[in-house]
């Protein structure tokens, strides 16, 4: 795709979020642009996209009324799953540490200095702005849950950054052969995919040749062939559908097209690294896990295991 193609596919997938953004009906939504449109005018005067706890201005930026007024309404956007931020001061302790994710992938990852990113499952945009901070010329993230677009525009509200971008799209959404970006994300999205194949098929067609995916999802431990199917819920979870090994994962994928898959990191996933917090009251992984023996899930599956594998398409 020459430069002029790829600049106009771009443009027209944010034209595409934009109007499903102005389309867009949710009982909550109202509420929640009304507490967007409560957050002062305030350009901070700090800003940094590459420590753990993503850092917008300073505690002395803002009055006690503006601090007030602004946690307010963040909290009117409450849950907030991927973190964590800072904002003035105001500390948004999300339920995921996401900064823990993203330290074990960024040593492996190709330099994102200069490259076009798009990001599938985005949440609130917390890996967006690391992306960012990391060089990327222009990172998409698309994900349909309407609050999280809405988290991250309270973000944006300040950070002010037009190379990152937050849909409120799926993965269907993306037009066939968009061959678009340099890498693509894929984190915690694998599993919810009833057909897992396609979305690695999906994944690639967004990639420029050579370019790279990286895949973060739940796998199990085993050999080729090893995939568990849960019944019904997998740690509470209804709409998970395949959990492969990794040796298994890596032959999906290279069935897909991709080249040079390798897998980076394998990882259990924590109680510190998913929980309640204050900004996310709701039930998690410790609710999750069978309460004498946390290696198992609440019905008896393996308890979450997390890996990132790499790959790319083919020249």
């Amino acid at each position: 795709m020459s430069g002029s193609r790829r600049t106009a596919a771009l443009a027209d997938l944010l034209e595409l979020g934009q109007s499903r953004l102005d389309a867009a009906t949710h009982g909550d939504l109202p509420r929640w642009q009304a507490a967007l449109r409560t957050l002062p005018d305030i350009v901070p005067t700090s800003l940094d996209l590459n420590t753990d706890t993503l850092c917008v201005g300073r505690p002395e930026d803002v009055d006690a009324t503006q601090a007030g007024v602004i946690e307010a309404a963040l909290r009117e956007l409450h849950p907030w799953r991927k973190g964590p931020f800072d904002l003035f001061g105001i500390h948004i302790d999300t339920e995921w540490r996401s900064d823990w994710k993203w330290n074990r992938l960024r040593g492996h990852i190709a330099p994102l200095d200069g490259r076009r990113v798009l990001d599938v499952g985005c949440g609130s945009g917390y890996h967006c702005w690391r992306m960012a901070g990391a060089g990327a010329a222009q990172v998409i993230g698309i994900d349909p849950t309407l609050l999280y677009v809405m988290q991250y525009q309270a973000v944006q509200h300040f950070v002010q950054d037009t190379r990152v971008h937050v849909l409120p799209l799926s993965s269907d959404d993306l037009p066939p052969k968009l061959a678009a970006f340099d890498t693509v994300f894929s984190m915690g999205v694998l599993y919810h995919r009833r057909a897992p194949l396609d979305h690695l098929f999906e994944l690639r067609e967004c990639l420029v040749p050579g370019g790279e995916l990286v895949l973060e999802t739940l796998v199990i431990e085993g050999g080729p062939g090893e995939v568990l199917v849960p019944d019904d819920r997998y740690a509470a979870m209804r709409n998970v559908w395949f959990i492969p090994s990794v040796a298994e994962l890596v032959r999906w994928m290279q069935r897909c097209g991709y080249e040079n898959v390798r897998a980076v990191d394998v990882s259990v996933t924590t109680v510190n690294e998913q929980r309640t917090t204050d900004w996310m009251r709701f039930n998690s992984l410790a609710d999750f896990l069978d309460a004498d023996d946390a290696t198992r899930t609440i019905e008896g599956h393996p308890a979450p295991r997390r890996a990132i594998v790499l790959g790319n398409k083919s020249a």
